[in-house]
């Protein structure tokens, strides 16, 4: 089988082309990503020798590129490439409707017209919009995004599901919730505290730091896409979630305690716009129709996570350099009334 993976490069595209690459031996795979920055292919160094594994720079709305592409001839698509920080989106939401809807359009069309056999389009939690205190998302929860960044995502997922009604594409939805795992882009949660943490710099927290979300450990995602690749029915959606609902807050105790610092380096800045309260996916029917299970709680999966950071210092370091430095001082720096956060 031939595998065209877009956003490969990126943190959750390229756990699951290393997962894919070890997990099925006579896969090969095309990994397509723009490297923009938070494209990384470092992620990558350990099968820059794999005769399975082909890399091309490219970006999903270039029509061309994707048609030279598919004419290699791709049997699956799996398409994680996509603008995916909220904050991001607040500051310029054209680059989100550019990638995420305009590039998925690409894709798609580019798979109808090499007949593909499936179209796996990876989506977000965030396209439901904000749950209460009670209740879980469900497939057939409505969408109602609230940033531009979701709203983006929600726009692509409904082209997905238009080409399989209009044009009987093979395709599936996943939305999952919050990942976390090796290599993750540090303007996230998680690798945000690690590296702050680490240089004992504070840790910007938003709002009253209630708000909830759940975490799902990244080679469990993987794990759940494979299934919904081989066995998950033509049109439908699958949730993906960890059961695992946290608090900003307690995730910023947690790795701050893990790590040996203090607490007193969280700083409470002020909220973002449009902050959704709390997010909870229900994953039954992928658990029930697939067999799927997590193999990581938080409490196992977040030592994992932290261990591995801790081991790939120069990585972050790397990471951090140049641009991304200027992204922090613009997204938190005044509301923490310094210069250096």
């Amino acid at each position: 089988m031939k595998l065209l993976v877009t956003g490969g490069a990126g943190f959750i595209g390229s756990n699951f082309v290393l997962y894919m690459l070890r997990e099925h031996p006579n896969y090969e795979i095309i990994n397509v990503d723009a490297l923009t920055y938070a494209g990384n292919l470092e992620n990558l160094q350990s099968i820059e020798s794999n005769s399975r594994h082909t890399f091309i720079k490219a970006d999903i709305a270039d029509v061309k590129q994707m048609e030279n592409i598919f004419a290699q001839g791709i049997d699956v698509v799996v398409n994680f490439a996509a603008e995916s920080h909220v904050d991001r989106s607040i500051l310029a939401p054209d680059i989100f409707v550019r990638t995420n809807v305009m590039g998925t359009q690409v894709l798609l069309e580019a798979a109808k017209k090499y007949q593909i056999t499936k179209f796996v389009q990876v989506s977000t939690d965030e396209v439901y919009g904000s749950l209460g205190p009670t209740g879980l998302f469900t497939e057939e929860t409505p969408l109602m995004p609230n940033s531009p960044y979701s709203a983006s995502k929600a726009g692509s997922d409904l082209l997905v599901r238009a080409y399989h009604e209009t044009f009987s594409l093979p395709v599936n939805i996943t939305r999952c919730s919050n990942n976390y795992g090796p290599f993750q882009f540090p303007e996230k949660l998680i690798p945000l505290i690690i590296s702050r943490a680490l240089n004992d710099e504070a840790i910007p927290v938003y709002g009253d730091g209630l708000n909830i979300r759940d975490w799902l450990y990244v080679e469990d995602h993987c794990r759940a896409i494979d299934l919904v690749i081989h066995q998950g029915k033509s049109g439908d959606v699958y949730n993906i979630g960890g059961n695992n609902e946290r608090t900003n807050i307690h995730i910023v105790e947690t790795v701050l305690q893990q790590l040996g610092k203090p607490l007193s380096l969280i700083r409470y800045v002020k909220d973002r716009l449009g902050h959704d309260r709390r997010y909870g996916i229900d994953p039954t029917k992928l658990e029930t129709e697939l067999g799927w299970k997590p193999a990581h709680n938080f409490e196992t999966g977040i030592k994992e996570t932290i261990t591995w950071y801790l081991n790939h210092q120069e990585w972050m370091e790397r990471v951090q350099s140049g641009t991304y430095q200027d992204y922090v001082k613009l997204q938190y720096g005044q509301r923490m009334g310094d210069s250096g956060a």
